[in-house]
């Protein structure tokens, strides 16, 4: 019980981080900075924010550049969400648009320069900034700029700008223009990417002042710029969502724990805390928004009501576990709000891997704890110590199937934990798990057996 009630509190706190975001509504202008190198992180983000921008109909997004290149994988993904979303996005090259920064600016809409900045030279590398070995490098060469042409000349870009870009051994011609001779790597001053070639600028639409400037230009309220910062935390959210199948074990483990043993307060802050750090790091890592949250602390409601007020009510504690459960599973899938649900296989696998293995484990866990742990005399002295009666030792618990038959309405015995309304008592013999009709009782109190119904043994305090 006291484990839901935290899990309720803890899970609470996440509404501030909507509010730390700068306030956005339906026609605000996000900018959104690009700085430093292009990482995972960064596509967090990124994601996090374009998300926010589709939920309210923002009218654009405008990239604030300023980088040197980064992982092309990442690079992959920015540019494949940006070529999804009805949200039309401009770059602004603030400086640097190198490598991979080039070929994100070829997935918006539009590219602006500042005066004095360059763009270009996407050649691959390592990670440690080597070159990649001749055949390794011709394949990925020829693969990605295939893709990045295929990009360039969706949003409206001379595609041979691409190769220019990316490959050494091809002469650039855009018409009968030489636009890069081979063996030279593609790089564009702001004054060159707005030169006219063939009708149409070689690839930049203007030079802007500043980002103000560009939105006007575009025909945008420069009243309406919102600017979203990074929340710093990226990097480690990229590791809890790498985690989560750790974390979801940790939150059911400690849910477990807390209701079988009642005064362990111990499990029910480690179940908080999980399950915090889940749907924390799933909405730093743009995952989810706090409608998951917020379903998941109503399906916690939901079994809270039935095991305090209506014990015995199937349906309600049913439907409140299918909340639970949708709300972690969809927290783990990557859907957008302006765009068609896909409940695609390659969408869904990793929220239906990272699931699996958390209820797999779970259930091995709660196995090895139901035949281990009570025989274990430092947890038996936790579970008992702080809400046991000083006497006699105590029965074993019962716990076979059809433990309950063995108890019989009107039948008499004693609290040995708080009953909140779940714990343990001594009736006749034995101890059985057993539940009030909502009431707390305190351990010592007197009970007396109400009704008998199924596996559940409903108990009040006896009248003298």
């Amino acid at each position: 019980m006291k484990s839901l009630l935290l899990i309720f509190v803890c899970l609470a706190q996440l509404l501030p981080l909507r509010a730390a975001e700068k306030s956005i509504s339906t026609g605000s202008v996000l900018v959104l900075p690009v700085k430093g190198a292009v990482s995972e992180a960064q596509f967090f983000f990124l994601r996090r924010a374009l998300k926010n921008a589709e939920a309210v109909a923002a009218s654009a997004v405008v990239l604030d550049m300023d980088t040197p290149g980064g992982d092309l994988k990442a690079t992959e993904k920015i540019v494949q969400m940006f070529s999804k979303s009805p949200i039309p996005a401009y770059t602004y090259v603030n400086a640097n648009a190198g490598s991979a920064g080039a070929l994100i600016a070829l997935g918006t809409k539009k590219v602006f320069m500042a005066p004095v900045s360059a763009i270009g030279a996407a050649a691959p590398v390592a990670g440690s900034g080597q070159e990649i070995p001749e055949t390794m490098n011709a394949k990925i060469v020829s693969y990605y700029s295939g893709y990045f042409r295929s990009v360039a000349q969706k949003n409206g870009y001379h595609p041979e700008l691409v190769d220019g870009f990316m490959n050494l051994d091809k002469e650039v011609k855009i018409g009968d223009e030489v636009i890069n001779p081979k063996g030279a790597l593609l790089t564009l001053s702001a004054q060159e990417a707005v030169r006219d070639i063939g009708g149409k600028p070689l690839l930049a639409s203007g030079i802007e002042a500043d980002v103000a400037s560009l939105v006007k230009t575009c025909g945008l309220s420069v009243d309406r710029i919102v600017r979203l910062e990074p929340s710093g935390f990226e990097n480690l959210a990229q590791w809890i969502t790498t985690l989560a199948p750790l974390f979801l074990l940790g939150g059911i483990m400690g849910a477990y724990l807390e209701f079988k043993a009642p005064g362990f307060g111990v499990a029910g802050i480690l179940s908080a805390v999980c399950f915090l750090i889940f749907f924390g790091g799933h909405y730093i890592a743009g995952l989810t928004g706090l409608e998951m949250v917020a379903l998941f602390v109503m399906g916690l409601l939901c079994i809270l009501i039935e095991v305090i007020f209506f014990p015995g009510v199937f349906f309600l504690a049913l439907g409140g576990a299918l909340m639970v459960l949708a709300a972690l599973f969809f927290s783990m899938a990557d859907l957008y709000p302006a765009q068609p649900i896909n409940f695609s296989f390659e969408r869904l696998q990793i929220p239906m891997w990272n699931l699996s293995i958390a209820f797999v484990a779970s259930a091995v866990g709660v196995a090895l704890l139901a035949r281990f742990l009570p025989s274990i005399p430092v947890f038996r002295s936790l579970f008992l110590s702080s809400s046991s009666p000083a006497g006699p030792s105590l029965s074993p618990v019962v716990t076979e199937l059809g433990a309950a038959a063995k108890v019989s309405a009107g039948e008499a015995g004693v609290a040995l934990s708080i009953l909140r309304p779940s714990g343990r008592a001594q009736i006749s013999e034995g101890v059985f798990d057993v539940m009030t009709n909502g009431e707390f009782l305190e351990a010592g109190t007197k009970i007396q057996v109400l009704a008998v119904n199924g596996q559940n043994i409903i108990v009040g305090r006896q009248v003298s």
